[in-house]
């Protein structure tokens, strides 16, 4: 009950009360929307920038925590898009769609307060390096295999395809931050030396970006109802929930991978599907409605996801 209380509650507190403000109408929809765009376009993308900048790429380098988590996200979205598909029978975007919620976990929303609460700050290392990677492989899949079922019965071009992949990632601005953090990393390997001005001004933006997020998440999450879908809504449950963080937490134990990162790669994957999976269906139209109640619900369970992965982790 102390990982309950003490690790997950505060973050779920905090996802509660912007609710509760949205649905008492103290906070309106215009400003959850304005909290969640400086939240997601501004101060989260300081947030990665910062820590990817002072991370220590070669000390936290480990090939078999990404082969865990990304090997348990691909077999999820697998699953999800193939029963979607072939037992559903939804579209081939919905299907995408779908399988896409199977794919993507809210690993900084909700992996970054939760594991920090759990195992300390010195703990998001791992969390830091598996997202510098997430945002930027899983839509750029995502975008591909979406543009390949918008293609079906057409001459497929593969440039065209790659092109417009490539652009709608290097257009979000996580990924702008990341990709900042990550040559300001390599400059101060060279020894560059930034005023501490520079950085106290990151830090305090940083330092906003989790409880903006999380408040406005809550707001998001309240005009979301679940309707209808319900097959689809627990595929999509099932295999962000279980499956992902399952299939991790077995290839950890077969690469023998050491505590700090394999608790880093499992309680990532136990997260439920983050408010980009929505808007990933959006974008396209596709499953809009699988999407958005999928967030919701699976927001919900994951306090015992997580629960059960913190308790069981070393």
């Amino acid at each position: 009950m102390t990982i309950l209380f003490d690790v997950i509650l505060p973050v779920f507190i905090i996802i509660g009360f912007g609710s509760l403000a949205a649905w008492r109408r103290i906070f309106s929809e215009l400003a959850v929307d304005g909290l969640m765009r400086f939240a997601q376009s501004f101060a989260v993308p300081v947030l990665l920038f910062a820590n990817v900048a002072r991370l220590d790429m070669a000390g936290n380098f480990n090939p078999g925590m990404w082969i865990a988590f990304y090997s348990g996200a691909f077999a999820s979205y697998f699953i999800g898009w193939s029963l979607a598909l072939f037992r559903l029978k939804r579209s081939p975007e919905d299907a995408v769609a779908i399988g896409f919620c199977c794919l993507f976990s809210n690993s900084l929303l909700l992996g970054i307060p939760i594991m920090e609460r759990a195992y300390g700050a010195e703990a998001i290392a791992g969390n830091v390096a598996i997202i510098a990677l997430h945002s930027p492989l899983l839509y750029t899949f995502g975008i591909t295999m979406m543009e390949v079922a918008r293609a079906r019965g057409q001459s497929l071009a593969p440039g065209r395809i790659a092109l417009r992949a490539l652009s709608g990632v290097l257009h979000t601005p996580l990924i702008i931050g990341i990709l900042c953090g990550a040559a300001m990393n390599l400059l101060m390997q060279a020894g560059l030396v930034m005023p501490e001005g520079f950085w106290a001004a990151v830090d305090m933006m940083a330092r906003a970006a989790l409880p903006a997020a999380l408040f406005g998440l809550g707001g998001v999450l309240y005009r979301y109802r679940p309707e209808g879908d319900g097959k689809a809504i627990a595929l999509c449950c099932v295999a962000s929930l279980l499956i992902h963080p399952a299939i991790t937490w077995t290839l950890g134990q077969l690469f023998q991978l050491p505590a700090p990162p394999l608790r880093s790669a499992v309680i990532t994957a136990s997260m439920a599907p983050g408010v980009n999976a929505y808007l990933f269906a959006s974008i396209y139209d596709a499953a809009k409605r699988v999407a958005a109640s999928t967030v919701l619900v699976s927001t919900v369970l994951s306090i015992l996801s997580i629960w059960f992965w913190i308790w069981l982790l070393p």
